[in-house]
């Protein structure tokens, strides 16, 4: 019998457990840390051995192929014994896509990912096509091909596309490609721009990727690099013969000499980036031959994804943001560049060696406070200090939302957007903003 190890008892760890049990694989489940208990049950229902708090290495290096959850590091010493025993240490993604037929679309990217991924999926539920959500969101890829439905939206992840061999989606997205996790890529962005890529390399010419043309990341790795799948940029700068551009507020796509045209003035999102995750979705709907109206209509009751530039209240004329899921300079970039108003923004947490130039021209512009709120805020503060007349350092979401209630005037913005990830004073960036959320209201 085949013997299946998956390190990590998470939720790609346990819906991997789950696919290889039902496909006649013996499986262990190995985690360093500890198991949540709705998971030890899961496992304990389906008589799936474990183990937490430890990696027993007789029990791992005896597997024909291991599953490595995507938060663990090749450089883990477990790992580095398989990859010297020449075991496979594969993704969930990987070892799920085997078992589908489905026709798999794939969205990557450092920003947008997840509200392109949304928003395909919204559109192809709309359409009535039989779809899935699943990968980076929601329930595990793995968990989800035991139903094999039509179609999957697959949100990837780098970590997720660095395990994978075969993986090949149909249609591939990738949003954009900025700094970010470079602590895992040696910090080197290249190699984090190789990673991004791996969505596209098996893919042949009957194979689609749909990519940011003002990139110019993307586009100098297309430019030196051998794609081989049919290409469908799209862009806010320029016209394309194929693919999505934006122009006189619409929308033009155009695949295999057929073009639909739409308004963007009704999008339900707002901001630039937005219409380009609405191109992005828009021509991954246009090539599955969904109707024009449909994709129209479905884009304009788009609701948008928790914790991303989610209006939470209007209190005393002044409207509460919750960015949390910014957990990079791009995507706070993107949530600055919307503001239309004087903005209190609350920002900072773990700097992953953070450049905020890009930052400034907001800032000057729009930002009238700024509150920080992280363990160290140095960096924050050599940046910004003198572009802003109010700048204030707390460790408690209660304290900082107090403040910019006590800083903001009607017709003021307070954006929570940190441009950092969340592990110093949160669990995780929707503990952040659920916190934030919490706070608005008892306000």
């Amino acid at each position: 019998m085949n013997r299946l190890v998956v390190l990590g008892g998470g939720e790609s760890g346990v819906g991997t457990a789950l696919l290889g049990n039902a496909k006649g694989f013996e499986v262990f489940v190995s985690d360093f840390g500890t198991i949540q208990a709705k998971y030890k049950d899961v496992l304990k229902h389906h008589a799936i051995e474990w183990e937490e708090g430890q990696h027993t290495a007789s029990k791992i290096l005896n597997a024909n192929v291991v599953m490595k959850s995507p938060g663990i590091s090749e450089q883990v010493d477990i790992v580095q014994q398989l990859i010297n025993h020449e075991i496979p240490v594969i993704s969930e993604i990987e070892f799920a896509a085997q078992f589908t037929a489905a026709n798999i679309i794939g969205v990557t990217g450092s920003n947008g990912k997840t509200t392109t991924t949304m928003m395909i999926h919204h559109v192809l539920s709309r359409a009535n096509f039989e779809v899935i959500m699943a990968g980076n969101i929601g329930d595990s890829f793995a968990k989800q091909a035991l139903t094999n439905p039509e179609h999957f939206v697959l949100e990837l992840s780098s970590f997720q596309l660095d395990g994978i061999q075969k993986f090949c989606p149909h249609i591939a997205v990738i949003t954009n490609i900025t700094p970010d996790h470079l602590d895992r890529y040696d910090y080197k962005f290249e190699n984090y721009i190789a990673s991004k890529f791996r969505i596209a390399m098996n893919q042949s010419a009957e194979d689609f990727l749909i990519y940011d043309a003002d990139d110019p990341v993307i586009q100098h790795h297309l430019n030196s690099h051998n794609i081989q799948s049919t290409l469908l940029p799209f862009s806010l700068q320029k016209t394309v013969a194929q693919g999505a551009f934006f122009d006189n507020q619409h929308i033009t796509i155009t695949y295999n000499n057929k073009t639909i045209k739409m308004p963007t003035s009704n999008l339900a999102l707002e901001g630039k980036h937005n219409i380009k995750n609405a191109m992005a979705a828009a021509t991954v709907a246009h090539l599955l031959k969904i109707r024009k109206d449909t994709i129209r209509e479905s884009l304009e009751c788009f609701q948008g994804a928790e914790h991303r530039l989610e209006q939470v209240l209007k209190i005393n004329k002044v409207q509460y943001i919750n960015d949390s899921k910014a957990t990079n300079v791009n995507a706070t970039y993107f949530a600055l560049e919307s503001m239309n108003a004087p903005t209190v923004w609350i920002v900072g947490g773990v700097d992953k060696g953070n450049d905020y130039t890009a930052l400034y021209p907001f800032v000057n512009e729009k930002v009238k406070a700024i509150i920080c709120l992280g363990k160290h805020n140095e960096a924050l503060f050599e940046n910004f200090e003198s572009m802003v007349d109010v700048m204030i350092e707390t460790q408690f979401m209660s304290e900082a939302v107090k403040i910019a209630y006590n800083i903001a005037r009607a017709g003021d913005n307070v954006l929570l957007s940190p441009a950092c990830a969340s592990f110093d004073l949160f669990k995780n960036y929707e503990d952040r903003g659920q916190q934030f959320k919490n706070e608005v209201r008892q306000l």
